[in-house]
């Protein structure tokens, strides 16, 4: 008599098995992808409460949410997960980082700048995550469905699955695409020699500095390291500025190794902003004292040279002012001196265009938020944002266009997550550090400086930066004290006209201040 022998079991055998007891009560299956997509947007809730701000944070929220829909919808067994899934995780994302502000992550506004701040923030956020999470759905359905067919039943595919599964390949490539262009490492070429090697005893290199517990972005750049050091302080506050600074002053690094620094929430930084409340005015300057030491370590020098441009020049001032004797001198560009006199002056000279223009709308929505200083960072976007129109100039034979420093952002020093953020990191930075600046005035707070100063200032200057400058430049006592003007730059001169800015540097700072 023959005996019958049981069929080994198989992996697909096993697992129907496994899942039985999810699959038998849809209620006992739906409550665990319930569990699954809330434990999700937890999660990302608190890893990346502004939407991922650096390669491991995007390609880490592919992944995952890419495996958070195909158990999903493996669970449920329905191509409804592709639509649940990222309905709950979105829900439960942004109640977990309530708390968190700026304009990236705050309510939708919908002027431009509120636009724009939702597309670079949820929107990019958006883009990594849940075309992810949709094809991750719609392959864990299926697989749940292939699984639960009767053994021997015979499928025929039939035109809406050719489809679907022609949009899940061609899904599955964009992501795939996505993910390469994403995982693109920055970089900074190295300052080559006149046979196209790197230059012997130069530098080039991208680099983090720790100060107060934060990692912040610095590119180091120059042809010799025996030259002298110069920290760079980028304006805003906010913005970020090394593709200006290889775009349009390679030339400097023939005299000094340029630090150029991404200050806490800005550019490479972005992602050292949280918690934003403890970012301050006084630790801004205490980042760039503690740099300054950084680097004066590194390069074994006593001193080096300080130089700050628009909102950078606030902190600039204020270290120097507070350690003098760790700097050769102080060049200040596009020189800001009372921020809340600026923006008044901008703000009726902008009203005034507004009425002369016949832009009733402008002239309506100026006289309703009236004068700042402001609560809403957006309100400043129409008391500001009409600079080129109110002080027009004639810039079209300069270094640097009217974009200013959004026409910097392609450039190998950063990578895609770090473009897609820097007018975003602008926003919220400025959001946070703005506010504390409108008490701030040089006029009354910084009378003397115990270094010798520069001031490299454009021709073309808005009043409001203009005016406050010439009487605070009236009262300044210093050792040394110039100011010298570009003629055909406005705000920053230092971009606009590099080889005229580089010449000042050499031929008057360095030789006024020749490093010992």
């Amino acid at each position: 008599m023959a005996t019958q022998v049981d069929a080994k079991p198989t992996a697909s055998s096993r697992a129907r098995t496994l899942m039985e007891p999810l699959w038998a009560d849809r209620r006992v299956g739906a409550a665990v992808a319930l569990a699954v997509a809330v434990g999700c947007g937890l999660l990302l809730g608190w890893w990346t409460p502004r939407g991922p701000l650096t390669t491991a944070e995007s390609l880490g929220t592919m992944l995952l949410c890419l495996l958070v829909g195909a158990a999903v919808g493996f669970l449920l067994r329905s191509r409804w997960a592709m639509l649940a899934a990222p309905v709950v995780v979105i829900i439960v994302f942004e109640l977990t980082r309530i708390g968190t502000d700026g304009p990236t992550v705050d309510e939708i506004a919908t002027s431009p700048y509120g636009i724009f701040a939702f597309i670079v923030g949820r929107g990019f956020h958006a883009l990594v995550a849940l075309p992810a999470m949709i094809l991750g759905a719609a392959l864990g359905a299926g697989a749940a469905r292939r699984l639960t067919r009767i053994p021997g039943e015979a499928h025929r595919a039939s035109a809406g699955v050719v489809v679907r599964r022609a949009v899940a390949a061609l899904t599955a490539v964009a992501l795939i695409a996505l993910a390469v262009v994403l995982a693109r490492p920055a970089g900074t070429a190295p300052i080559e020699a006149a046979d196209g090697e790197p230059a012997p005893n130069s530098i080039a290199e991208l680099t983090t500095v720790e100060s107060g517990g934060k990692d912040l972005g610095l590119m180091l750049r120059g042809a010799d390291v025996e030259n002298p050091v110069l920290l760079f302080l980028a304006g805003g506050p906010g913005g970020s500025e090394l593709g200006a600074m290889r775009n349009h002053l390679q030339k400097l690094e023939e005299y000094f190794v340029v630090a150029t620094l991404d200050q806490r929430g800005t550019g490479t930084s972005y992602p050292e902003l949280d918690p934003a409340s403890t970012l301050t005015l006084e630790s801004s300057v205490e980042d760039a004292i503690s740099v300054t030491n950084t680097l004066r370590e590194r390069f074994d020098e006593e001193k080096i040279y300080l130089m700050g441009q628009s909102g950078g020049t606030v902190y600039g001032v204020l270290a120097v002012q507070q350690e003098p004797e760790l700097y050769h001198a102080y060049i200040g560009t596009g020189q800001m001196v009372s921020p809340l006199e600026t923006d008044t002056i901008f703000y009726e000279d902008t009203l005034l265009w507004a009425e002369q223009s016949g832009d009733a709308a402008l002239v309506e929505e100026l006289e309703r938020i009236g004068p700042p200083p402001y609560e809403d960072m957006l309100d400043y976007e129409t008391a500001l944002a009409y600079e080129h129109q109110v002080y027009p100039y004639d810039h079209t034979g300069n270094s640097e266009g009217e974009g200013g420093f959004s026409e910097n952002f392609l450039v190998p020093e950063y990578t895609l997550t770090d473009q897609i953020h820097l007018l975003g990191s602008f926003m919220d930075t400025f959001s946070v550090i703005y506010p504390q600046l409108q008490d701030t005035d040089f006029r009354t707070d910084v009378t003397t400086l115990d270094v010798p100063v520069y001031f490299v200032q454009g021709a073309h200057e808005a009043r409001g930066r203009a005016e406050p400058f010439a009487e605070w430049f009236e009262l300044l006592e210093a050792p040394v004290k110039e100011t010298t003007e570009l003629s055909t730059s406005g705000h920053r001169p230092l971009f606009e006209q590099p080889d005229e800015f580089v010449a000042y540097l050499r031929d008057t700072v360095l030789v006024g201040t020749p490093p010992s």
